[in-house]
């Protein structure tokens, strides 16, 4: 009978994984029955933080079972691949690594990756990098929006070390993910975290304003001076949430809470309906406009929920 060994995954190449068993990393590759397992929504059944079994008969070693997972974050593979992505799995937490400036921070791109992780169950933060480009004076409405939505903000410098130790302290002992666009700072942040890991970084593109893909495969680093692992990821300019309905997307905006129910109907998407006490919040400017319209742009997205039907309005209305 074949031996197994238990390792994680460590990284992802296009189709080879880094599976790290403690004394070595190997590279293996999915046994065939792997894919004759997978659902045909999933496109790949390996992710970077599995946990696997992995048989090291053969050249590459192969991995022969991937174990249940505690959480994992995924989203549509791309516009031409509708197939779920499993981005990481088996984390304790995300950052969502912005910037002020080069490129400038998207609000839509950050809420998209915050409603997943709130879907996934995943806590999820908001590092602010490049403080030191705030020219507009835009850091503190940024850091008032999200804040009041329930999601901690951390705004950091690399050039000048600001808010490196805060979130050096935040890391310590977690599994810890760094995602979001290209350029933002995710491996300079490591780098100044960890400095034996010397990350490939590079300049902002003058014509798009926005970043290389220095990093291009998802990995797993040891921070030895911090604490703690992190999982390092290809940067995005897209990010499109996967088998979410519109029902359930109400719920991945915690700001929305406090007015379950007050709505004139009682499955009010929050979109177009007369008497939508959400919709009168964000005229009033009690609730973020920017937030509300990345709602807004993904609800567009999504399917309707499995029973969906016109609105009712509650009894005795």
């Amino acid at each position: 009978m074949t031996e197994l060994r238990k390792g994680r995954v460590v990284r992802a190449d296009a189709k080879v994984f880094h599976v790290d068993f403690g004394d070595e990393v190997c590279t293996c590759a999915p046994r065939g029955k792997l894919f004759d397992e997978l659902d045909d929504n999933v496109k790949s059944p390996v992710a970077v933080g599995d946990w696997v079994h992995v048989s090291l008969d053969g050249d590459p070693a192969g991995i022969e079972e991937v174990l249940p997972r505690t959480n994992y974050l995924s989203r549509t593979a791309s516009s031409h691949d509708p197939r779920e992505q499993i981005l990481f799995s088996n984390v304790d937490q995300l950052f969502v690594i912005s910037s002020l400036e080069k490129p400038r921070f998207s609000s839509n791109r950050t809420d998209r990756i915050l409603a997943a992780c709130r879907y996934h169950e995943i806590p999820a933060s908001l590092v602010i990098n490049k403080i030191d480009l705030d020219k507009r004076d835009d850091l503190d409405d940024i850091c008032e929006t999200y804040e009041a939505a329930g999601i901690d903000v951390l705004p950091t410098c690399a050039a000048d070390g600001r808010g490196i130790q805060p979130l050096a302290e935040l890391l310590r002992d977690k599994v810890s993910v760094f995602y979001g666009a290209s350029g933002a700072g995710k491996s300079t942040l490591l780098n100044l975290l960890e400095p034996t890991l010397d990350l490939k970084t590079a300049k902002i593109s003058k014509y798009w304003d926005s970043g290389r893909h220095t990093t291009t495969f998802s990995q797993i680093h040891t921070l030895h001076e911090v604490g703690g692992l992190v999982v390092d990821t290809p940067g995005i300019r897209a990010f499109r949430l996967y088998d979410i309905n519109k029902a359930e997307l109400r719920d991945l905006f915690p700001e929305f809470e406090p007015y379950r129910g007050k709505c004139e109907f009682s499955d009010c998407s929050h979109d177009h309906e007369p008497g939508c006490v959400v919709y009168e919040a964000v005229e009033a400017l009690t609730l973020s406009p920017t937030r509300y319209g990345s709602y807004i742009e993904i609800l567009d997205e999504l399917a309707p929920p499995p029973d969906d039907s016109t609105p009712v309005a509650p009894p005795g209305a």
